[in-house]
């Protein structure tokens, strides 16, 4: 990664003297800041501010440039996200360049607030008097530097480039930067500003791109998408494609070649941890511990039963002594004597004692008569049953409904009882019958067992489609939309006439419906229980369950479908997580993010790409020039972050021939070093005699204020600085010669 970040405190500040001036690189990604004349920067941090909240004193603290992230988590970073003081590659927010400079300042070690060293200082191209304004204003007044110089970042790399070799006096430079792309021509070494294009798509664009795409591509590691990773991500994989529609056609083929463009990320990942069958030794040692177990569990059961057989053995005899007391005891004193002991009546006592001694048998694990069909043919214990309601008391009447409510109750559980019984000995009889016919013969008994199967699931289907459809097709047979009483089964609407019915006859004069008592035998009628097609599908579900059932134990082949009559579907079982799940691949985001830097419509941007803009910076070159158009494609040099992709001068070669004339030589060059080669170019000129030229002072910008930054333009050859000499060597002579003539006059 190009992208490093030094910020390590300098400690030689005193020793460079005051006519050593301080070149700063001011990027909208990075800021870069060293001394003139030397190869590399002193200071390298991003270019972004951030404001923070400790969690715990709520002081707010200013971080620049980039952050430790294990430092982070102790301040509130929720209200405060980094920002930065460009928009569009200009400066307009000057309180957070002022936090930049002022950190900048300090980590090339300067002590106090007074910086007595030139600045040359980068700029867009174009940059607006507004901001170049308040930046020498933050300068001069805050920092109190002496002088300053504004240049811009493109022209100082192309100039670098020259020296070396790389290009030529006349030539394009193609500078794609973090927010913005600039094309700037260059003509005898001079940059023609007149002539430039600019278009507001960088590697901010590309990244948050590719972030774009990740994201919606893998939801579930949204989180490891952070910035900083998906900018890494984008420098390693991402290349410029020489044919984008040809390429996104491979990747639709999904062609082999297409699978070994992608790329892999793999992210931390813990494979599932593989169960090994326990050893005998393993199995030995747990089935002492579960018998360990059972017998402590048993012990403790037992010692719980013993207790619980001396509480009711208590409770029986003291029952059965209070009963003995009772003996001796007058019916007109038994209420005062019971009242003492909870109990009401002899009667209740009686049936505490069989109550008690049923829990006692039961407790010692004796075997309990059937309690209650003695208590149904006991005519004592439901003597008022049979006596008619004149000749009871209010109170007689209220135990004859007790005892009534007591009977039905228990003659519905034997009713029950006796059904379950049944049920299971019809359920033996037929199992026994089924395994006779399969141990006579398996194989047409497991053929027969599946059609059945097979014929109840489909039956079972069919029934609810008719439920939700109705019988009606659309005559191609498949059903059609029908209404609700055309969905309704047969008891269904047996139900909804009875109830038409009485409605028609009661609602033509007044409501008497419920008065007579044959009025209430309606309701019978259409109760649920009465509804014969939704017992036999409750009949057809369990006969379907008891046949898949059947089919598990007797076919291990056996895949039972979804249980047709089930009510609530099962939850589906997670698989466990695999190494693939942890992948983030990148295919088709390789190209298609660094593409919007030749087409960025993709991303809604309605603006030329990097190719079509040198065309029309070629065109805007003055007519005088017109001739060196040419020249101007022969040396074409290609800066800035965004030109690092594989692929860019080819792409960019391809696309400029296809708006030139036919024939016309072009050649692409990249820069030596496309990230620092601006303050490289920058150092190599502050370093040289004539800059102090090109500066402005502070005096000059007290004196003519805006106006004479509105005029400023940096001069990157000498052709000016000789015709001020020679102006100046000819003035001089001028004035020798008016002072020879003065003189000879006198005489």
């Amino acid at each position: 990664m190009p992208f490093i970040s030094q910020i390590q405190r300098q400690s030689d500040y005193h020793r460079f003297p005051p006519s050593v001036p301080i070149v700063i690189d001011n990027g909208a990604s990075y800021f870069r800041i060293g001394w003139a004349g030397e190869s590399e920067p002193r200071i390298i941090f991003r270019n972004i501010v951030q404001r923070p909240r400790h969690k715990t004193t709520g002081e707010t603290v200013t971080i620049v440039g980039d952050h430790d992230t294990a430092l982070l988590k102790y301040f509130d970073c929720t209200r405060s996200g980094p920002r930065s003081a460009f928009d569009a590659d200009v400066v307009f927010q000057f309180e957070i360049m002022e936090y930049i400079l002022d950190f900048a300042f300090d980590r090339l070690g300067a002590d106090g607030s007074e910086i007595d060293h030139p600045v040359l200082i980068t700029e867009c191209p174009c940059n607006p008097v507004q901001s170049r304004s308040k930046m020498a204003e933050l300068l001069f007044e805050t920092y109190g530097v002496p002088s300053v110089a504004f240049g811009v970042a493109a022209a100082f790399s192309y100039k670098y480039n020259q020296k070396r070799g790389i290009c030529d006096r006349d030539g394009l430079v193609i500078c794609s930067g973090f927010t913005t792309s600039h094309i700037i021509p260059f003509l005898n070494g001079e940059p023609v500003y007149e002539a430039c294009c600019r278009t507001n798509v960088g590697g901010y664009h590309v990244t948050d791109y590719l972030k774009q795409l990740l994201s919606l591509k893998y939801p579930q590691h949204m989180s490891r998408l952070t910035w900083e990773k998906v900018e890494d991500l984008k420098m390693e994989h991402c290349y410029i494609a020489q044919d984008y529609a040809s390429e996104v056609e491979l990747f639709q083929k999904g062609t082999k070649e297409a699978e070994e463009k992608n790329r892999c990320w793999q992210l931390p990942w813990t494979p599932t941890p593989v169960e090994l069958p326990p050893s005998e030794e393993e199995i030995a040692r747990k089935a002492a511990l579960r018998e360990k177990q059972g017998q402590r569990l048993r012990e403790m059961a037992e010692a719980k039963r013993s207790s619980k057989i001396n509480e009711l053995e208590n409770e029986l005899n003291g029952l059965e002594f209070l009963l003995q007391q009772l003996q001796h005891v007058g019916e007109n004193d038994i209420p005062s004597f019971l009242s003492t002991t909870g109990y009401v009546s002899k009667q209740e006592i009686e049936s505490a004692i069989v109550k008690t001694t049923q829990s006692l048998r039961k407790a010692k694990g004796e075997q309990v008569e059937n309690e209650e069909k003695a208590d149904t043919s006991n005519p004592e214990k439901y003597n008022l049953i049979n006596v008619d309601d004149s000749m009871l008391t209010p109170e007689q009447f209220k135990e004859k409904k007790r005892q009534l409510f007591l009977k039905t109750t228990s003659d519905g559980r034997q009713r029950a009882r006796q059904k379950r019984m049944d049920e299971e000995s019809q359920r033996e009889k037929q199992n026994k019958l089924e395994e006779a016919k399969r141990l006579e013969n398996p194989e047409a008994y497991l053929e027969q067992l599946r059609a059945k199967y097979t014929n109840l699931s489909e039956k079972i289907e069919q029934k609810k489609r008719l439920k939700t459809n109705g019988g009606n097709t659309n005559g191609n047979g498949f059903s059609g939309g029908v209404g609700r009483g055309e969905r309704l089964s047969a008891a269904q609407k047996e139900r909804m006439r009875l109830l038409t019915t009485a409605a028609f006859d009661r609602g033509k004069g007044e409501d008497t419906f419920g008065i007579r008592d044959e009025d209430w035998h309606l309701y019978k009628l259409m109760s649920k229980d009465n509804d014969d097609d939704d017992e036999k599908q409750d009949e057809d579900e369990a006969e379907l369950s008891r046949i898949s059932s059947r089919l598990r134990d007797i076919d291990p082949t056996f895949i039972p479908k979804i249980d047709a009559g089930s009510s609530v579907s099962e939850a589906p079982r997670p698989r466990p997580l695999t190494k693939e799940d942890f992948q983030i691949i990148l295919g088709v985001e390789r190209f298609r993010c660094p593409e919007i830097l030749f087409s960025p419509n993709i991303i809604g941007i309605d603006q030329a790409g990097l190719d079509e803009m040198a065309g029309v910076s070629i065109r805007r070159l003055p007519s005088k020039v017109k001739g060196t158009e040419e020249g101007m494609t022969n040396s074409i040099l290609i800066t800035g972050g965004s030109c690092l992709y594989p692929g860019m001068s080819e792409r960019l070669e391809s696309g400029i021939r296809m708006i030139r004339p036919c024939g016309t030589t072009i050649r692409i060059n990249k820069a030596s070093d496309p990230i620092l080669d601006a303050w490289r170019g920058a150092a190599a000129y502050a370093a040289k005699v004539q800059f102090s030229q090109q500066t402005i002072k502070k005096m000059d910008y007290y004196e003519k204020g805006e106006d004479w930054l509105r005029k400023y333009q940096f001069r990157h050859s000498r052709a000016e600085e000789k015709k001020q000499i020679t102006c100046f060597r000819v003035s001089s002579e001028i004035f020798a010669n008016w002072i020879h003539n003065v003189y000879m006059s006198t005489l």
